[in-house]
């Protein structure tokens, strides 16, 4: 509480000293400094949906928000969204944690993210349906984030349910080296710039390296590569582009360690029972978008992807509740190549003069999977407890219709059906499975306004997440085991209602209210070191935002969300939702171009919730405050400083309730709480020259 309470102190600092500063320029401009940067007014870090928007919910993150924020890692930078907490709990070169409207989307479940086009999430992933992991990207190259929460949107289907986020690339980029160093072990070296060829075609290229340690006893030895090559002519909506990324990465990871085992003194706070966990992870892939208006009332728009990913994780969860010998280490691989595409065509037309734009798009998605699960000691197998080769087709079909009945009356209405197909080889086992799946989806929203620069939202929509393709060993009352496959489909209804409102100069305001309910919950399991299927789920929340511009170089900006999470099955004791966050808040404040000075403060907060299903163990959530300055030494030259965790909070990252077991332990294990510490303070210290 007393952090938070520095931390709006310092807010409110701010802002007074803003007021200040206004007065000031009011009485009298400040003339340029002739050898300073050119004075560049501040863009807004999201973008003014009043008039567009279908949700009140919905958003896009600018590309001035990205540059300014403070991230400890890549996938931070997805913070910006409203409501979103992203974490990590073992290691930094595997996807990390994100926690959206009450979910614990572990790796990524129920949040689609793409990126050019490209979906990032797996499907039948060794760690995790739906495992999404950015790594692959450099922040230098983001053009922006447009973002969605709730299934009414028919252009996204799998994953999206509860969000989407789509990252586009920028297609030119002024030539620049920028050389980073932290406290942490942390070096990066990033060179990229872009050229113009004949004919109008933008050439990008762009590579870095990264090595982090952390604050771990065993030092995570990140190494990660990254290399893109961008082809572009004309705009997002009349040109194309063809991009081709490739990624790297080698790590040790330290995981959530049991509290027990710190307070035996057995290993230290940042220590590990098991040093030689780690992952290996390697990314290849090309995409092409092209877009062409066909007339003045046609626009045509086509993406194709391809990716060849590989993934090894050594986890040990349990330590030596399996095997008390050798210990419980397993190592999860996944090979797998992904093609597909998406088309859609919009037509603009009007009827009685009413405006109409009508969209028909279809989207395919083909995965060629071999993963399997191993046991393993320091990283050497010892045997295959799984072995799956899985072959996973999809195909959607969508058609979206937009109205403008009145000038205060909008409406959206879509109906996407998606088809799965799924084909598993249990190489182990010598099974075969087949199953295949589909499902409509209805969607709609009713706008209202915009009066005195105020719109209302209100909006409904079934959405679905896919399940791991493999069928899972399950064992009846009568200890026989039988392989059962969890239907493959896995529908969600959702309602919402919000405002949105501009009706203050330089003030956003945006509330929303939703309930979303799933016919099955994904639960981590840690005996498998990834999600599972389970029971039906209900949550219900509160979203506040809001955004404010006093100064052309300030903007404070504040996001608060309450959900309330429970099960819809079973008994009233215990229909609370593992690991589901009751409130997830963040406070900010974006300083650009202030003379030669730029820089952010932001405040980020995962409340408490409940780590078993009975709410006897909680967890009390986490709090960090992170810094960033920066200031431009020549018109090419520019020195930054962040400071991550700025106050020092001991809080924990992450953390679960499991049986786990310790050398001489019971042989049934003890159950008790296994912790992930949150990183402590840190420097990053980073030096960009621009051409």
């Amino acid at each position: 509480m007393r952090r938070t309470s520095i931390m709006l102190v310092a807010i409110s600092a701010l802002a007074f000293a803003a007021g200040a500063a206004r007065a000031a320029e009011t009485a009298e401009p400040a003339a340029p400094s002739p050898d300073g940067p050119p004075q560049i007014v501040v863009a807004a870090s999201t973008q003014d949906m009043l008039g567009t928007a279908t949700t009140s919910s919905e958003g896009v993150i600018t590309r001035q928000e990205i540059e300014r924020r403070p991230a400890y890692r890549v996938g931070q930078y997805l913070e910006a969204i409203p409501g979103l907490s992203v974490t990590s709990h073992s290691g930094e070169g595997k996807a990390n944690q994100y926690l959206l409207r009450g979910f614990n989307l572990d790796h990524g479940t129920d949040f689609a993210t793409f990126v050019d086009g490209m979906p990032v999430n797996q499907r039948t992933h060794a760690h995790g349906q739906g495992y999404t992991d950015l790594n692959f990207l450099m922040p230098e190259l983001f053009g922006g984030i447009a973002f969605t929460k709730g299934p009414y949107f028919a252009a996204v289907g799998d994953f999206a349910a509860v969000g989407s986020a789509r990252l586009s690339l920028v297609d030119s980029l002024r030539p620049m080296l920028s050389l980073s160093a932290g406290t942490v072990g942390d070096r990066r070296v990033f060179a990229g710039g872009s050229v113009a060829l004949r004919g109008g075609t933008t050439l990008l290229a762009a590579g870095e390296y990264f090595h982090l340690d952390g604050p771990w006893d065993n030092p995570d030895n990140l190494r990660r590569f990254n290399g893109v090559m961008r082809l572009s002519h004309g705009t997002a909506e009349d040109g194309w582009s063809a991009t081709a990324m490739a990624y790297s990465g080698r790590w040790n990871a330290t995981t959530d360690q049991p509290l027990r085992a710190v307070e035996q003194g057995l290993i230290g706070r940042f220590g590990s029972l098991d040093p030689s966990d780690g992952g290996i992870s390697q990314r290849l892939s090309l995409s092409l978008h092209y877009a062409r208006p066909l007339s003045s009332a046609d626009q045509l728009t086509a993406e194709v992807y391809g990716v060849r990913q590989r993934l090894t994780l050594w986890s040990n969860f349990t330590h030596y509740l399996d095997d008390p010998v050798n210990g419980d280490q397993h190592a999860q691989n996944d090979r797998r190549w992904i093609a597909g595409g998406r088309l859609a065509l919009a037509h603009r037309f009007a009827t009685g003069g009413i405006e109409q734009t009508l969209t028909i798009g279809i989207d395919g998605r083909f995965d060629a999977i071999r993963v399997d699960l191993a046991h393993t000691r320091r990283r050497v197998l010892l045997s295959t407890d799984r072995d799956d080769q899985v072959t996973e087709a999809s195909f959607g079909a969508y058609a979206e219709h937009k109205a403008q009945w009145r000038p205060w009356l909008r409406s959206v209405l879509g109906l996407r059906v998606d088809r799965f197909q799924v084909v598993d080889q249990d190489l182990v086992r010598a099974v075969r499975g087949h199953e295949h799946a589909a499902l409509w989806q209805p969607k709609g929203s009713i706008i209202l306004g915009p009066w005195a620069r105020t719109e209302f939202y209100v909006s409904a929509g079934r959405g679905f997440h896919s399940n791991d393709g493999r069928a899972g060993l399950v064992t009846a009352d009568d200890g026989s085991t039988s392989l059962v496959r969890p239907p493959l489909l896995v529908g969600a209804t959702s309602v919402e209602a919000g405002v949105r409102s501009n009706l203050v100069h330089q003030l956003t305001l945006a509330a929303t209210v939703f309930q979303i309910d799933f016919a099955s919950e994904l639960t981590y399991s840690a005996d498998a070191g990834q999600t599972e299927a389970g029971r039906p789920s209900r949550r219900r929340g509160l979203e506040l935002s809001a955004q404010y511009r006093p100064l052309p170089w300030l903007e404070l900006n504040s996001n608060l969300a309450f959900s309330h999470a429970r099960y819809r099955d079973g008994d009233p004791a215990t229909r609370f939702i593992e690991d589901a966050p009751g409130f997830i808040g963040a406070a900010g404040v974006l300083i650009d171009n202030l003379g030669r000075w730029s820089g952010a403060l932001t405040w980020r907060r995962l409340g408490p919730h409940p780590l078993t299903d009975d709410n006897s163990q909680r967890s009390p959530g986490y709090g960090e405050v992170n810094l960033s300055a920066g200031y431009q030494l020549t018109q090419r030259v520019n020195l930054r400083a962040d400071i991550y965790n700025l106050f020092g909070s001991r809080d924990d990252a992450a953390d679960y309730y499991y049986v786990s077991r310790l050398p001489g332990e019971p042989t049934a294990g003890v159950a008790g709480i296994s912790a992930h510490p949150l990183e402590p303070r840190s420097l990053r210290v980073t030096l960009m020259a621009t051409l």
